[in-house]
Parts: structure tokens; C-alpha cells; sequence
């Protein structure tokens, strides 16, 4: 099974930097925080896990 990106609603503050970094679109920010809006799309290439600055985002 394909890995996919998982955001810690408790950690994440909504600064977009997954938005930013993901090369296939697969975040949204809504109500102020991070929301995985296309999980199939993810190409498990972990740019968003690697550049969260709060580590709110998994890969898995």
C-alpha cells in the first residue's frame, strides 16, 4: 500500500509551507490548518515532511 501524508492538526499552524513545497498539489489550507485535500496524488517524495517547521506532517 502506497504511503500517504498525515497532518497533526494539534501541531500544524496553518503557515503553508506544505502548500508551497509539494510538488503534486496535495494540500489545502482550510479553517487555518494543513488539510491532505488529494492523498492519491501524493508521490511519497516527503518534501512537505521535510519542511514542515512545527514536524505536523508523516509520511506513512
Amino acid at each position: 500500500m502506497a504511503e500517504r501524508p498525515y497532518v497533526d492538526k494539534g501541531k500544524c499552524t496553518g503557515c503553508g509551507t506544505c502548500v508551497d513545497v509539494c510538488p503534486v498539489n496535495v494540500f489545502e489550507i482550510e479553517n487555518k490548518k494543513s488539510i491532505v485535500k488529494r492523498p492519491l496524488d501524493c508521490i511519497q517524495c516527503k518534501a512537505c515532511e521535510a519542511s514542515c517547521p512545527e514536524k505536523a506532517i508523516e509520511v506513512k
